[in-house]
């Protein structure tokens, strides 16, 4: 098994971010799975808004903390996004039909993903956002590890 493709990406506030996001939805294919981890305020849903931008989704998009997970048919392609920050076990993303998002048609943006890691499919594109206070109060270090969709999104 080869070792995965890992890019940093550096964003210096939260419309670089969004930014980022809408070009991963616009190279977007179906089946594609974004696992997005970072802390609470990281940008995680700021990188969600854009990328379901680039899908051309047109209704507002928000975090489902509290509803486990928001589809959205609006676009190009379907998306599930996920958040999996409640959640104890995997058995209770699977409770709710989650796993089944995880294939196309569907593309599916997971946050909290290492709730559910052992539901995600190996091929699943891990995108990790991190402070950096000493660069500023709104830098983020992206750290993208698997298949970027259209090779180079960052730039």
């Amino acid at each position: 098994m080869k070792e995965p493709k890992i890019q940093i990406i550096e964003s210096f506030d939260s419309a670089g971010t969004r930014a980022l996001g809408r070009r991963f939805g616009l190279a977007a294919k179906p089946g594609l799975v974004i696992a997005l981890s970072g802390d609470l305020g990281a940008g995680k849903t700021v990188f969600a808004k854009g990328f379901a931008e680039g899908l051309g989704v047109s209704a507002p998009v928000t975090s489902p903390t509290f509803t486990l997970l928001q589809l959205y048919e609006s676009g190009r392609l379907p998306l599930c996004h996920m958040d999996a920050y409640r959640l104890e076990e995997e058995e209770e993303l699977e409770a709710v039909g989650g796993h089944e998002y995880f294939g196309p048609p569907w593309v599916s943006l997971v946050e909290w993903p290492e709730n559910v890691a052992g539901l995600l499919p190996p091929e699943t594109l891990w995108i990790r956002i991190e402070r950096d206070l000493t660069k500023g109060p709104d830098y983020r270090k992206i750290t993208v590890s698997g298949e970027v969709p259209d090779d180079d999104p960052g730039h």
